[in-house]
């Protein structure tokens, strides 16, 4: 699992559906129709019933989950979930606005695929199609308003194809599949074939390091023949493929308990960095968590090794290796020697403990995150970045010297931003790198000149997302929230004077492609209450000329209640608290109850314009208006989108500065729009459990009622890769881990409680909530319940535990502070 993995929030499955709707649809229009013919609520109020919201989302219309140009006549392909299938279709959108499909698995075959690499001059596009690569070659540049290209399939093999790259000539293509590297010509009739053949055994005509080997080598004269004669073949094949590669390669043998992470080929061929590890299960103290299944189909209680706990298994120290595939020869890249890396940031923490630091002597171990090789030398950019997350490095390595210089380093007292600001790669025609950094406190464009000189591209308090540039290198596209900080747009940067000027006005702009002619962008964006969908923006006129829409006839028609964007004010800090605001509906009889919603992953954003991974709690919002209830979802410190400073300010204090600017999103409710103090509840999931518990058990006076759903109770509990970041390890800054905890305060409870959690949860644990619960029964506690869910995976899966899980949260509220007695329907 990658460290974005970790506690980002596993999404459920995508939304699914069709552009013709499926059961899920016509029951729901059934329901409407009939309500309508009773005379029922109006429209909004009719959809807003907990069983439709809470339904699989068939019923909603898929979301755009990936689009890409087909062709060089404009036709779009986008791939979306089938209705009450878990199977993906691919759709044709054409240039005249009409939607064909789904393809066919030949029709696939006839246009390009979802993976694309365009070559330097435009005029050729690679792209892969199941385990097959395609090559899409003009005369011209590739057009988006004409068809005059060729597409040829160049090889079809029996695994998935990825690292498509044209080579440094541009006169064949590269690939990895099934981690070795092959190369196919792109003329007529040619064959692939494979350029590695990585091993990771110790060579069996190598001498061992063990003295038993040695010593029956030298004893027995026949086994150091049989030695010598594997040596002279191996030599010998050696010697035949530097003469003629097409006949394969020889083995590379890496050494026994080792494993592959990476690798990287260079484009002409010659070079390969390839990043290596101890395989698991060496010498950490933690072993896998346990997790039991008692639903299953075998009729058994299945128990299934899960991860280790933060701080008991660290991740495994990398090495990069350059192989020469020519001169076979191989060379280890010294990371020893990057600047800082002998000092230890946590020293201080770790002499309080009694451990030991790292020095000169001892380096700290580092990881290898990007490798980006020059499109034309065999030049290669390489990121690493310290196992402590306090530092990251960017390597500029000249292959033929084997000679690597530091070109940047980028060091945060609290922890480098794993998430994002991780980009970097070749300005087009030019040996001058770009990257993407925080060092500014907010992530921005720098480039670095061959001679090491630095320039910082954007500034300003807004972030870059994502960069592409023109193949003049005179322009690049930008993704950034420049504008507004709830607001996603591109912006066009003019790279001489740095001057940006937005392109788009859709404010929830997702990502981004450029045409091969750089005439249009291919845009995926989506609003409020609009799933993900695909668009054709023309940059000559600065229109949208064309756009899918998969939502269903039932979902288009019901009146969502569009969020208030609202920038409370900080008690803590001088930015504000972008928050978005639903109001309370109807006639006021008095002041509001008050619902605060946290969303999860701690880092994350939710008050934006885009379609929100949490549509269901939105839709959920829209009911709990109707019912008189006020709600707020607040972008609290730790959320992504507003700079490094908001970003760390939980550094070893993770729930204080949360909570505060929770606290003041109440007092805001209260003082601008007539919130009841005295009738606030609180919920979320994951991180929102968690902040749940930390509201309920540290702020009982502002919080009346709380449902923490599938909630971290104990960091010491979850995982390295996301908690060690934070909080540092349990061994080395315990005080951060308890002062974090909401178990450490079970005891200020006081308002009515609801804990849920599936119990498949194999990323925050079911035995979080198990453990608190057992806290709350010693500590005789009242007014509390866990929901538990025997099916539900950590983001869950099934309608009917949705369902259930969100009456309960209903009736929690209506009990505690809506006072309102009205039966749920």
């Amino acid at each position: 699992m990658t460290i974005t993995d970790d506690f980002m929030e596993s999404r459920s499955p995508s939304f699914g559906g069709s552009r013709f709707g499926g059961s899920f649809v016509r029951k729901a229009g059934l329901l409407l129709a009939l309500l309508a013919l009773l005379g029922g609520p109006p429209m909004a109020t009719a959809a807003l019933d907990l069983k439709l919201i809470m339904q699989h989302p068939d019923w909603i219309g898929p979301p755009v989950e990936a689009a890409w140009w087909r062709g060089d006549g404009g036709q779009i392909a986008y791939r979306v979930k089938r209705a009450e299938s878990s199977v993906r279709d691919v759709y044709v959108l054409e240039a005249n606005g009409q939607v064909a499909g789904p393809l066919s698995a030949a029709e696939l075959t006839r246009g390009d695929g979802e993976q694309q690499r365009l070559s330097r001059d435009g005029k050729m596009l690679a792209s892969t199609v199941g385990h097959a690569l395609f090559v899409r070659r003009g005369e011209q540049p590739l057009s988006t308003k004409s068809s005059e290209s060729l597409l040829t399939r160049l090889y079809t093999g029996s695994s998935p194809l990825s690292d498509v790259q044209f080579s440094a000539d541009e006169s064949a293509l590269q690939f990895r599949s099934a981690d070795q590297w092959w190369q196919v010509s792109l003329e007529a009739d040619s064959v692939a074939y494979p350029l590695t053949d990585l091993r990771f055994a110790d060579a069996p005509h190598a001498v061992g390091k063990s003295a038993l080997e040695q010593e029956q080598l030298r004893l027995f004269a026949t086994l150091e023949r049989e030695r010598q004669h594997d040596e002279e073949k191996h030599e010998e094949a050696v010697k035949n493929a530097m003469t003629s590669p097409h006949a394969g390669p020889v083995p590379w043998y890496l050494g026994k308990g080792k494993e592959l992470v990476a690798s990287s080929l260079s484009t002409d061929g010659r070079y390969l960095l390839a990043v290596v590890r101890a395989e698991a299960g060496g010498a950490g103290n933690g072993k896998p968590d346990q997790m039991p299944s008692y639903v299953a189909r075998s009729g058994y209680v299945d128990i299934e090794d899960v991860r280790t706990l933060v701080g008991l298994e660290a991740p495994r120290p990398e090495q990069l290796l350059l192989l020469d595939l020519q001169q076979r020869e191989r060379h280890e890249i010294d990371l020893t020697v990057l600047k800082g890396i002998g000092e230890d940031p946590l020293a201080d923490l770790k002499k309080a403990q009694g451990l030991d630091a790292h020095d000169d002597d001892d380096p700290r171990p580092v990881t290898i995150e990007q490798v980006s090789w020059h499109p034309a030398q065999p030049l290669a950019l390489v990121q690493v970045r310290s196992i402590d997350n306090k530092d990251r490095w960017t390597l500029r390595i000249d292959a033929p010297r084997t000679a690597s210089e530091e070109i940047h380093r980028q060091s945060d007292p609290a922890w480098i931003n794993p998430y994002q600001f991780t980009a970097l790669g070749w300005v087009p025609q030019t040996d001058t790198a770009w990257l993407l950094s925080e060092e500014s406190g907010y992530g921005h464009l720098y480039t670095v000149s061959a001679q090491g000189r630095m320039r910082q591209l954007t500034k300003g308090a807004f972030e870059v997302v994502d960069v592409h540039f023109s193949r003049s290198a005179e322009t690049a596209w930008l993704l950034t929230n420049r504008e507004h900080p709830t607001k996603y747009d591109v912006d066009l940067l003019d790279m001489e004077t740095g001057s940006l000027e937005q392109l788009t006005t859709l404010n929830g702009i997702e990502s981004f492609q450029v045409s091969p002619d750089e005439t249009q962008l291919l845009l995926q964006y989506s609003g409020t209450y609009t799933p993900a969908q695909a668009a054709v923006f023309d940059l000559a006129s600065r229109e949208l000329q064309r756009s899918t829409d998969t939502r269903t006839p039932v979902y288009k028609q019901i009146s969502w209640q569009e969020p208030e964007f609202v920038p409370v004010p900080s008690s803590k800090t001088e930015l504000p608290i972008w928050t978005k605001f639903y109001s309370a509906r109807g006639k006021s009889l008095g002041p509001r109850p008050i619902v605060v919603f946290v969303h999860g992953a701690g880092y994350t954003q939710n008050t934006h314009h885009k379609f929100p991974y949490y549509f269901r709690e939105q839709m959920f919002h829209n009911l709990l208006t109707e019912y008189g209830y006020h709600v707020i979802d607040m972008d609290y410190r730790a959320s992504r989108g507003y700079g490094r400073d908001w970003r760390a300010a939980i550094y070893r204090q993770m729930g204080t500065p949360e909570l505060e600017d929770l606290i003041d999103g109440v007092d805001w409710v209260v003082r601008e729009r007539n919130g009841d103090p005295d009738r606030v509840a609180i919920y979320g999931g994951s991180y929102g459990g968690f902040m749940t518990f930390m509201a309920m058990f540290k702020a009982p006076d502002v919080f009346v009622a709380g449902a923490a759903l599938r909630p971290v109770t104990d960091w010491r509990h979850y995982n390295h890769g996301y908690t060690a970041n934070i909080l540092n390890t349990p061994q080395i800054d315990p005080e951060a881990h308890r002062i974090s905890s909401p178990i450490e305060f079970v005891e200020g409870l006081r308002g009515d409680l609801l804990i849920s959690h599936g119990m498949l949860d194999d990323n925050v644990f079911y035995k979080d909530s198990v453990r608190l619960a057992q806290r709350l029964l010693e500590l005789e506690k009242e007014h509390w319940e866990l929901a538990s869910y025997p099916l539900e995976p950590h983001g869950y899966v099934h309608p009917e535990s949705w369902l259930d899980q969100y009456r309960r949260i209903f009736k929690l509220f209506e009990r505690s502070v809506g006072k309102n007695g009205v039966p749920l329907q």
